[in-house]
């Protein structure tokens, strides 16, 4: 059995990009993008390309450093404790992901130099379906007409290409597509955390066959390690966002005075704030686990990645609810740091499946 903790890489690893997201993505830096109405920092995106960031995830011959799913975890995990916006979870891994299955060399080099930034086109109802996806890609020619809308296409409002599943004759299609394509719609939405997504609508939007990522008709085997991948990474994000808020309610009990004594010598405060140590913990463990899984065997990841990101919701949710109540009055105020915590997990909790459906992923591979 793997060993649950960081590798002496992961850790060097760990320790530059806190040192570099300290410096130049804090969380002030999401609160200036969003007070100045900001959907992305494209000067961040690309420093964050230069340290290879972006190819974490694509071979050496394509431009990349394929360092593999634990480390692109790793930056996640740290992204997460700062609330740093950008699109490397939509682009370095999903599409990364989706694109290294297919074997698109160009497109893989494209994302890794920072010429392309991709977004996820998968959900069109309130919850994550793939398979209920209805946008028919119709045969026209040598070629397809796409019709239909997606919802909460995560950077979808600056991204410039699209990963678009669709509906086909025989089964379901991934389709990579230019987002300025005629017919494409983009309706620009963002989201409770300050970050972007958008609503996209095509009307006869036209893509040939080379457009088609992997093989028609079957695009949950490039798809599924994608949708993989970033649940894994985003379990890893979640749960940098749940120790962050942790480390902030404690530094604050250690600091706060009531009746002339610090509150951390408040026997109920310390029990509350050991239980979420202790469940930030057993997370983090999960979310190593999936990144071995994927990096491993990632045909048989999805109990692993499940079981992260279930648990890295729950997790979240309880830090950043710790967060706002012991705070008192101060953690439900704007100025405060932590509602930026609680509305990315919010987000975080909906995004590729929420808590109900890894549950059920679970309980099924469980035989439940």
């Amino acid at each position: 059995m793997a060993k649950l903790v960081r590798t002496e890489e992961e850790t060097m690893l760990a320790e530059m990009a806190r040192g570099f997201l300290d410096d130049a993505a804090p969380v002030g830096h999401l609160r200036k993008l969003r007070d100045a109405g900001e959907i992305h920092d494209p000067v961040l995106w690309t420093q964050m390309v230069a340290m290879g960031w972006a190819g974490i995830l694509i071979p050496e011959d394509a431009g990349g450093s394929d360092m593999g799913f634990s480390a692109a975890c790793v930056l996640a995990q740290e992204m997460g404790k700062t609330l740093a916006t950008s699109p490397f979870l939509s682009t370095a891994v999903i599409a990364a992901t989706a694109l290294r299955q297919a074997g698109a060399t160009l497109a893989m080099r494209a994302i890794a130099s920072g010429q392309s930034i991709y977004a996820l086109a998968i959900d069109e109802h309130a919850k994550f379906a793939p398979e209920n996806t209805q946008l028919m890609a119709t045969a026209d020619g040598n070629g397809f007409q796409l019709n239909g809308h997606k919802a909460f296409v995560v950077d979808g409002g600056l991204a410039d290409r699209v990963l678009v599943l669709a509906r086909t004759d025989g089964g379901l299609t991934l389709f990579d597509i230019a987002a300025n394509s005629a017919g494409l719609t983009t309706t620009q939405n963002n989201m409770i955390d300050s970050r972007n997504a958008a609503a996209l609508s095509f009307d006869n939007v036209a893509a040939t066959g080379d457009d088609i990522v992997g093989t028609i008709n079957d695009a949950m085997s490039v798809l599924q390690p994608a949708l993989a991948a970033g649940q894994a990474a985003l379990a890893a994000e979640t749960i940098g966002l749940a120790t962050a808020a942790m480390d902030m309610t404690v530094s604050y009990l250690k600091e706060r005075s009531q009746f002339g004594v610090k509150i951390s010598s408040f026997q109920a405060l310390q029990h509350r704030a050991a239980h979420l140590w202790c469940e930030t913990e057993v997370t983090t463990s999960a979310v190593l686990n999936a990144g071995r899984a994927l990096d491993e065997n990632p045909c048989d990841a999805t109990l692993a990645v499940s079981l992260a990101k279930a648990r890295a919701i729950r997790t979240a949710k309880l830090a950043v609810v710790e967060g706002v109540q012991m705070h008192g009055g101060i953690g439900m105020t704007d100025e405060f740091d932590m509602g930026f915590y609680m509305k990315r997990a919010r987000v975080a909790a909906e995004w590729l499946g929420d808590y109900g459906y890894h549950a059920e992923q679970i309980a099924r591979l469980r035989g439940f």
